[in-house]
């Protein structure tokens, strides 16, 4: 689908919403006041702020990766495997044509793949035309 053809809400332009303008100066107060007292119940909970968050992050050990089981979980490798004497899971051998009835496979349009069971049916697909 073309790009034409997509509404106004699929933009790559116009992201930013720029400079937010208060209806009137009793609502910037009152949002001032709002937020004035959220910081205040933040502190007195002693809840962190966004920056000691960040440094206390930056300030912690660093992840390590290990391939090893972790401490308390054993492995299994003194248990064996059963042998059921079954055989194994090698892979199939490819099936291959060993009778003598089909002389080859020939191609008759837009590679159709025939069946040529004799040396005149081959030169009769070998001339044929669309």
């Amino acid at each position: 689908m073309s790009m034409h053809l997509e509404g106004p809400w699929l933009s790559t332009t116009g992201r930013r919403k720029g400079k937010f303008k208060w209806r009137s100066a009793e609502d910037k107060r009152r949002h001032d006041d709002l937020e004035k007292d959220w910081q205040d119940l933040k502190s007195r909970y002693q809840i962190e702020h966004e920056e000691s968050k960040r440094k206390k992050g930056l300030q912690s050990a660093s992840f390590v990766y290990s391939l090893k089981p972790p401490p308390g979980r054993a492995t299994t490798d003194h248990i064996r495997s059963l042998d059921s004497g079954l055989g194994n899971a090698s892979k199939k051998a490819p099936p291959v044509y060993t009778g003598d009835k089909i002389v080859g496979i020939g191609t008759m349009h837009k590679s159709n793949a025939v069946p040529i069971f004799s040396d005149a049916q081959a030169k009769e697909i070998s001339t044929m035309r669309r």
